[in-house]
């Protein structure tokens, strides 16, 4: 395990701004060849809380610090604010972000952008721009919302996409959604408008149909097909794999593209241009069903995060 001490003096320094570390540390690990691209160069990885935001910054962690980089580990940061914060105060170097939550949180834009290369250049000239943060480009996938159903009830009713759904007799179009997704401007209702199956009409998708639930209870309720056909879900959760679902295609292009970059502040990156390369090396390599693979790893089977991304990297061949 690498730099405790540090992360954990940084973190009581860090209090100020909310940024504290609640995940530990990472691996020592070396580039198979040797090489130390990045010696000399201080970093600090900081990630949000949530499990796929720990792994993404575990990763980081330890590839760049087997680059050769004296890297603070400052993972975990409680809330989104508190690791973006940090990154705009210059107090963390690299953060991955999502192109969804820089183009409505950040910026508070309104504009559905469907294409995820445009929106990733949309969010990346308005952060260079403003906050000299380099929205590398984005990895291969995409933690969106979604629709999911059991695989037994997708072929019943022989279902792929969310058209097909809309295009069932109203008394399979079951969701189960929760609160937060029901509520929101880009969430349940605009959807069913989008997909012309409005709420709360009878040709379309009328009160009893939907059910809602906690966000978690969703899962296994869609993996039951009970109280619901389909059930909202995130593209690359561990749950989508474990449970065996059926992730809907969004055919008419509704929900906003979220893919997974790397930001790394302006002045870091100038200094050390390598990390492009280095970072690209990961992003390539990262797909929705490698995610679900990853996430299921730590919130199904209880793996540390820094062990997941230390046998991943390994089995990559990109340390040793």
């Amino acid at each position: 395990m690498t730099l405790l001490a540090l992360a954990v003096g940084l973190a009581a320094l860090l209090t100020g701004c909310g940024l504290v570390s609640s995940s530990g540390t990472f691996h020592d690990a070396s580039l198979p060849d040797g090489a130390k691209p990045l010696d000399g160069a201080k970093l600090t990885v900081t990630s949000k809380s949530f499990t796929e935001g720990v792994l993404l910054g575990k990763i980081t962690a330890t590839y760049l610090a087997a680059a050769g980089a004296q890297v603070t580990d400052l993972t975990g940061a409680p809330g989104s604010a508190s690791s973006r914060q940090a990154q705009l105060n210059g107090d963390a170097d690299v953060l991955w972000e999502y192109t969804g939550t820089g183009w409505v949180n950040y910026h508070n834009q309104t504009e559905t952008i469907v294409d995820p290369t445009e929106l990733w250049q949309r969010v990346h000239d308005i952060e260079k721009s403003e906050y000299d943060l380099e929205w590398l480009p984005p990895a291969n996938f995409n933690d969106t919302y979604a629709f999911g159903a059991s695989r037994p009830t997708a072929e019943r009713l022989n279902v792929r996409t969310l058209s097909e759904v809309a295009a069932l007799p109203v008394r399979d179009r079951t969701f189960c959604v929760d609160d937060e997704f029901f509520s929101r401007s880009d969430g349940f209702l605009p959807m069913l408008e989008k997909y012309g199956i409005p709420y709360n009409t009878p040709n379309g998708v009328p009160v009893e149909n939907v059910t809602r639930m906690d966000a978690g209870v969703v899962y296994t309720a869609t993996a039951r097909s009970s109280p619901c056909n389909f059930g909202m879900i995130y593209t690359t959760d561990g749950r989508v794999k474990n449970l065996e679902l059926v992730v809907l295609d969004d055919d008419r292009k509704f929900f906003l593209p979220y893919s997974g970059t790397a930001v790394v502040r302006g002045a870091v990156l100038e200094q050390w241009p390598q990390l492009r390369e280095l970072l690209g090396t990961i992003s390539e390599r990262l797909t929705d069903q490698l995610m679900q693979e990853l996430n299921g790893r730590v919130d199904i089977d209880g793996e540390d995060p820094a062990d997941v991304a230390y046998d991943w990297l390994k089995r990559e061949n990109l340390i040793t």
